[in-house]
């Protein structure tokens, strides 16, 4: 079954998820436009784009855990992943300085004592070097390695994401927290991994 999964996703194209991503955008947009988003269409709107964008980035962590204890293997679409991720987190962020705060000197203002937007507006700029260089000519240029270990920032992005979400909620809300615990399992997985590799290599250029 997985095998066949696997071919399946290998003869797969990524245009799709591209092609796909702005589709429920348009969707919630047209629902604001003509009242089905309720009172306040634009907080809908916002939360709705930021959960996404936080559903994105555990989609791109969970690609290795996938291939790594099940056998599936998604890498091909990681980027598209990241990409899309990247696109919601814009319009999240965009909706909240366009429409809900809209003054500029009351964004700043909001950036600097607000904790719950600070950490948002960190992840969101750890986030641009990720989408600048999520190319193959960016891979060639800065060479294999240094493009994971710029990389590995997805991990700081991911926390402070849904530590954005945990500090923005009201009250004792389970959904955040789950979300949070999620991330940290994630890549715990993740970093489990490498370091017997890195220990491993230590030891042989000791010996």
């Amino acid at each position: 079954m997985i095998d066949r999964s696997n071919q399946i996703l290998r003869q797969t194209p990524t245009w799709p998820l591209y092609a796909l991503a702005p589709v429920p955008v348009v969707w919630l947009f047209w629902q604001g436009a003509i009242g089905g988003l309720g009172v306040e269409p634009v907080e809908v709107i916002e939360h709705q784009l930021g959960l996404w964008g936080l559903w994105g980035l555990i989609a791109g962590l969970c690609v290795s855990p996938l291939r790594r204890h099940v056998g599936l293997n998604l890498i091909k679409f990681r980027r598209a992943f990241g990409l899309i991720t990247f696109f919601y987190i814009t319009l999240h962020l965009a909706v909240w300085a366009v429409l809900d705060v809209q003054i500029v000197s009351q964004m700043w203002a909001d950036v600097l004592k607000r904790p719950y937007i600070t950490i948002g507006m960190l992840s969101f700029v750890m986030m641009v070097p990720l989408a600048a260089t999520s190319t193959n000519a960016a891979i060639r240029r800065m060479g294999a390695v240094n493009w994971q270990r710029l990389h590995r920032m997805t991990y700081g992005v991911a926390l402070l994401g849904a530590l954005h979400f945990v500090m923005l909620a009201k009250g004792f809300q389970l959904e955040p927290l789950l979300y949070m615990c999620a991330v940290i399992s994630l890549i715990t997985m993740r970093t489990m991994r490498t370091l017997p590799k890195k220990q491993g290599s230590r030891m042989r250029r000791a010996s």
